[in-house]
C-alpha cells in the first residue's frame, strides 16, 4: 500500500529519521548475522553435531533466522527509503518471508518434541531421532510453512487488477493483502498454526515437568534444564504469534501521519523481528556446553583448546 507524504510533513524530518534508524539496524542485523554465521561454521565443522537431531534441529534456526533477517532487512530498506520495486520480485521476497516466518516456530516446536522424547522416553530416542524421521519432520515443516504463502499468491493473482504484476509499489508484505477478506484469512490461518503449536509445546511441558519431580537426583539437572529450554522456546513462540499481528497494527497508521508510522515500523523490526531471532543462538549456542566450547574455540581462532576444557566423555577433536 503507498504512503504519500503531503506537503505538511516535514521532509528533512523524515529523512533524519531514516538517516538514523536505518545505520542502527544495519548495525544490529549484522551483529546478528556474524553471530550466526559462526555458529553455523561451528556446526558444519563437526561431525557430532551434525549427527545430533537437536544440533540439526538447531541449525535449521540459524539457517532460517538468517535467510528472513536478510529478506526482512531489504524490504525495510527499501521501505524506508521509500523505494518502489518491481511486483514479480517483490511477490517473489514476500513469499520468501511468509515461508521462513512459519518456518522458524514450527522448527521450535519440533525441538520441544525432541527435548520430550529425550526426557521422557529415553529408551527410545535414538530409534526416534533417526536421520529417516529427521527428513520427514523436515518435510512437514516446510510442508506446513508453505500453506500461508501458497493461499497469499494464489488468492493475490485470483484479486489483482490486470497488470497489477507489471507495476512498480512500495514493498511490504500488506502489498499482496489488498481485500480485506485476504488479510482476514490469511491471520486465521495463523491463528489456527499458532493455536496448534502452542498446544504441542505446552504438552511438552506438562510432560517434561512431570518427568522432572519424578527424577533421580543425577536425572534431575539435565530434566530441569530442558524444561527451562521449553520455556524459553515458548517466549520464543509469543514474540512470533505478536509479529503476526505487526501488519494488521500498522496498517490504520499507512495513510496517516508518516513519522509516527516509520517510528512504529522500526520499533516493531527491532523489537519483534530481530530481538527473538537473537534467542535461539542464546538458547542453544551459549546455554549448551559442549556447543559454547567448541564455539569459543573457532571465535578465538583456535587459540582456546576444546581437548583441556570438554568433559572427558564429550571431547571433540578439532578439524
Amino acid at each position: 500500500m503507498q504512503i504519500t507524504v503531503n506537503s505538511s510533513i516535514n521532509m528533512d524530518l523524515l529523512m533524519y529519521t531514516v538517516s538514523i534508524h536505518v545505520p542502527v539496524v544495519q548495525v544490529l542485523v549484522g551483529i546478528f548475522l556474524f553471530v550466526n554465521g559462526l555458529m553455523i561454521f561451528t556446526f558444519l565443522k563437526k561431525e557430532v553435531f551434525r549427527e545430533d537431531t537437536r544440533y540439526i534441529l538447531f541449525a535449521q534456526t540459524l539457517f532460517v533466522d538468517s535467510a528472513f533477517m536478510i529478506v526482512n532487512n531489504i524490504l525495510f530498506v527499501c521501505y524506508s527509503y521509500q523505494y518502489r520495486i518491481h511486483m514479480i520480485p517483490c511477490i517473489i521476497l514476500c513469499l520468501i518471508m511468509s515461508f521462513l516466518y512459519i518456518c522458524t516456530p514450527l522448527t521450535l516446536v519440533a525441538m520441544c518434541l525432541e527435548r520430550y522424547v529425550a526426557i521422557c522416553m529415553p529408551l527410545r530416542h535414538a530409534d526416534i531421532s533417526t536421520s529417516r524421521t529427521r527428513c520427514f519432520g523436515f518435510l512437514i515443516i516446510w510442508g506446513i510453512s508453505s500453506i500461508p504463502a501458497l493461499f497469499t499468491f494464489i488468492a493475490y493473482l485470483s484479486t489483482a487488477r490486470p497488470g497489477a504484476l507489471f507495476s512498480y509499489a512500495f514493498c511490504s508484505a500488506e502489498v499482496m493483502l489488498g481485500e480485506e477478506w485476504l488479510a482476514q484469512t490469511r491471520a486465521l490461518i495463523f491463528q489456527i498454526l499458532f493455536f496448534f503449536m502452542i498446544v504441542v509445546v505446552l504438552f511438552t511441558y506438562i510432560k517434561i515437568m512431570i518427568a522432572a519431580r519424578a527424577a533421580s537426583s543425577d536425572k534431575k539437572k539435565s530434566t530441569n534444564k530442558s524444561l527451562r529450554t521449553v520455556i524459553l522456546h515458548t517466549f520464543q513462540l509469543f514474540l512470533c504469534i505478536v509479529q503476526s499481528i505487526i501488519p494488521y497494527i500498522e496498517m490504520p497508521f499507512y495513510k496517516g501521519d508518516i513519522m509516527v508510522f516509520i517510528n512504529l515500523r522500526y520499533s516493531n523490526f527491532v523489537v519483534f523481528m530481530i530481538a527473538p531471532r537473537c534467542l535461539s543462538p542464546l538458547i542453544y549456542g551459549l546455554r549448551d556446553e559442549k556447543f559454547f566450547i567448541v564455539l569459543r574455540h573457532y571465535a578465538c581462532c583456535g587459540f582456546h583448546g576444546i581437548s583441556q576444557t570438554l568433559p572427558i566423555q564429550s571431547k571433540i577433536r578439532p578439524n
